[in-house]
């Protein structure tokens, strides 16, 4: 696990990438507590199915390296032909 921060709310969590299509996200306190979309879900009283800012994040960051795809398919293309 990598800690990324999110580029829209700087809520730091602990990222790990097996694949393209698999990614693994740890919350702490503090993360949750920053995160904009999480707040305006807990405010709304909808569950909350992940943040699109941090998706966003993570996808920037796997398609720079800053994130590895440490899975047996990492080294695969993304679906489509292009990063997610």
């Amino acid at each position: 696990m990598r800690p990324l921060a999110c580029d829209r709310c700087a809520a730091r969590v602990l990222v790990r990438k097996s694949s393209w299509q698999q990614t693994s996200v740890q919350w702490d306190r503090r993360a949750m507590a920053l995160c904009a979309e999480r707040d305006r879900a807990d405010g709304s009283g909808a569950a909350f199915e992940g943040c699109g800012s941090l998706r966003e994040t993570i996808r920037e960051a796997a398609v720079r390296g800053t994130v590895e795809l440490v899975g047996d398919h990492a080294d695969g293309p993304a679906p489509g032909g292009r990063p997610l």
